[in-house]
């Protein structure tokens, strides 16, 4: 019988807490810049195709994905935290419970959505600003990749569990593994077999599997944190994963909102505009993925730390993630807008596309500077107790801070005017959420101070 294997226990507990956060950032910016790359070539291959209407209807397809994945971005973020805190207190039954339980959860509530979502899709992508074959083909990907959506939500769960105990190696093999599998099958199945977008679509589901696989592996196999799954369990454990889970999708469901209006009002300039959006969202996440990963990752390290009761570490945490987001975005701002004629060529844009792509590359530096302080704060805010301030933040800057600012942007300045007015309302609020999760910490050690 082969035996239970001991992780190391709270292994963030101890030693620099700025390696901790460039080690686990570093692991995990692998694997998710990964499938941001893969994502990316995956339009540049529809791109090549030579119908801007195909890359519109993927940029179109895409917004709508990205409120299922931030259904399941919340989701992991609750079994991360929930597990991190365990570990970091000790009480190693209680993580594998919480493993079990939450992707008993995940299964759940993403095979919900993705039915409720899927005899509607045409009617979503109509509320977007699609319109005749850009809406036609992005409700065919949609068709093939909505169902598929449970592997997404137990994938990025099985690397959230994987990083909670403190192995961001295996993490990241969860989604180099997918995103490996997609830069070697989406030329074969989009030119191969000629099958264009629905090509891209079907390797998208081969990936997602191979999430799980892997992560199962990882977690399960390796590391035997997960328990046998119980409906007592699951039910009992509900209160304290949906207590963060539904914060941190309410949170995560705010940018996929301010996404969808933003689209709406720039659709209105025609598909030329949609497609330099489509490009810049794709090629955004590769550029700064490491934001992403740097929000996802320092989640652990603080839940451990606060599990420990050492709040003097959460907060120099913090003020590591800080300093890594500020510098990470300035290097590569200004890597991108010495890119932006590569980019140009890559996508082979034309005419307006070309030039809009062209503004986006310049002037998106200020936009994420904003954003990674917004993700690092969200990070603080759902693992140390307090996720009602990422709900507020996140909310604040995709209604607040995106619809005023867009609209009278877009209306007296164009597409240009629009953006620059993402920028200005996240600035707004991303000043406010850097003084908000400092005051979190203060508050926190003054608490544990009192006790």
């Amino acid at each position: 019988m082969q035996s239970d294997p001991v992780s190391p226990p709270a292994v963030f507990t101890e030693g620099s807490t700025m390696r901790h956060v460039v080690v686990m950032t570093a692991a995990a910016s692998v694997g998710l810049i990964s499938i941001f790359l893969v994502d990316l070539l995956s339009l540049l291959y529809v791109s090549r195709l030579g119908d801007a209407n195909l890359t519109a209807a993927v940029g179109f397809a895409t917004q709508v994905m990205f409120f299922s994945v931030s259904i399941c971005i919340g989701l992991s973020i609750a079994i991360g935290a929930l597990v991190s805190r365990a570990i970091g207190a000790g009480d190693r039954p209680a993580a594998r419970r919480f493993a079990a339980s939450g992707l008993v959860h995940v299964v759940l509530v993403t095979a919900f959505v993705s039915s409720a979502a899927w005899p509607l899709r045409r009617e979503i992508l109509m509320l977007f600003g699609a319109r005749g074959e850009a809406l036609d083909v992005g409700a065919t990907y949609l068709a093939i990749t909505l169902p598929v959506t449970v592997f997404l939500g137990l994938g990025m769960s099985l690397a959230g569990i994987l990083r909670a105990i403190g192995d961001p190696r295996r993490a990241m093999y969860v989604t180099l593994a997918g995103a490996l599998a997609t830069a070697a099958l989406d030329p074969v199945f989009i030119f191969g077999f000629g099958l264009g977008v629905n090509g891209a679509a079907i390797v998208t589901i081969i990936s997602r599997i191979i999430f799980v696989v892997v992560g199962l592996h990882g977690a399960s196999r390796k590391h035997r944190l997960i328990a046998r799954p119980s409906a007592a369990a699951a039910i009992a454990d509900v209160p304290a994963m949906m207590g963060i889970a539904v914060p941190a999708i309410l949170t995560n469901l705010a940018a996929p909102v301010a996404g969808a209006y933003s689209m709406r009002i720039f659709s209105q300039f025609g598909d030329a505009v949609v497609a330099a959006f489509a490009i810049i969202d794709r090629v955004n996440p590769v550029a700064f993925g490491v934001l992403f990963a740097l929000s996802g990752s320092v989640g652990p390290i603080m839940g451990q730390n606060l599990g420990a009761k050492l709040i003097g570490r959460v907060r120099q945490v913090l003020t590591n993630c800080f300093v890594v987001a500020a510098l990470y975005v300035v290097v590569v701002a200004l890597a991108l807008r010495q890119a932006a004629p590569l980019v140009v060529d890559l996508f082979h844009a034309k005419g307006e596309t070309a030039d809009l792509v062209t503004f986006f590359c310049a002037y998106g530096g200020p936009l994420w500077l904003f954003l990674g302080a917004i993700f690092v704060a969200n990070a603080a805010f759902n693992n140390l107790g307090f996720p009602f301030l990422s709900t507020l933040f996140n909310w604040g800057r995709a209604t607040l801070g995106a619809i005023p600012f867009v609209t009278f942007g877009a209306a007296h300045y164009g597409p240009e005017g629009g953006y620059l007015g993402l920028i200005a309302g996240s600035a707004l609020f991303g000043v406010g959420a850097v003084v908000a999760a400092y005051w979190v910490t203060g508050r926190l050690a003054k608490n544990h101070k009192d006790a």
